[in-house]
């Protein structure tokens, strides 16, 4: 540790560079997987500016959960309805499992508005929010025995 504090002290020159080029890294890092918003802010948006949530996970998993109000379009499918999702006004958010592929569905779009759930569907049930769909369905067939008689 005393060494790597005697490097930085006779290399400032080095080491501010250094500084500069994570600093770029990040912003430019940032701004290449798209505009996060938090799952509270999802809400907001969706009840204030009627923002579109399109999932982009495929059909398998968009039916064991989904957000509410959500469409969707896997991205094995993006490419073919990117000027579907580019005609829309409202703003739009793209889900995907943590987040990551949704950062990449947001460059593809190339559009202002368009913004990535943090931490995707992941992100939305480590805070709390529900998620519908077919898990939610009851079984059909037979019922589950009582322990009451």
């Amino acid at each position: 540790m005393e060494r790597a504090l005697e490097f930085v002290g006779n290399h400032p020159f080095l080491f501010g560079i250094l500084a500069v080029l994570a600093v770029l890294f990040f912003t430019i890092e940032n701004k290449r997987s798209g505009r996060k918003i938090s799952p509270n802010t999802l809400g907001m948006m969706v009840n204030s500016q009627n923002a579109q949530l399109i999932d982009i996970r495929d059909k398998k998993k968009f039916a064991s959960g989904y957000i509410q109000g959500s469409r969707n379009i896997p991205f094995s499918e993006l490419k073919d309805r990117i000027s579907e999702i580019r005609a829309i006004e409202q703003p739009v958010i793209i889900i995907c499992d943590m987040g990551v592929q949704a950062g990449a569905a947001v460059q593809m779009i190339g559009k202002e508005n368009v913004y990535r759930l943090e931490g995707g569907i992941g992100g939305w049930q480590s805070a709390g929010m529900p998620l519908v769909g077919l898990k939610d369905a009851k079984p059909k067939g037979k019922a589950k025995p009582s322990l009451h008689k």
